[in-house]
């Protein structure tokens, strides 16, 4: 298999790293995010006719998972 040199800002690198599971090589996590994006997608365009309360809920929880990777990302940047 042939490999490839990527470079990543320190702070994209820390993104990459917080959704890294243990024992899984950075490639592994690359390619299940990249499933994951389709997938929200796919998820997403099927509540064009959901009621303004789940889409309400729905940010909620979206808003909750960010502030929670920002949170992980800093614990990350302090651990360096």
């Amino acid at each position: 298999m042939s490999v490839k040199t990527v470079t990543l800002s320190e702070d994209a690198y820390l993104v990459l790293a917080s959704r890294k599971r243990e024992g899984e090589s950075f490639s592994e996590v690359v390619r299940r995010l990249a499933r994951s994006e389709q997938s929200l997608r796919e998820f997403v365009g099927g509540w064009q006719d959901a009621s303004t309360a789940k889409l309400d809920r729905f940010g909620a929880w979206l808003e909750d998972t960010d502030r929670t990777s920002r949170s992980e990302m800093s614990r990350l940047a302090r651990r360096r």
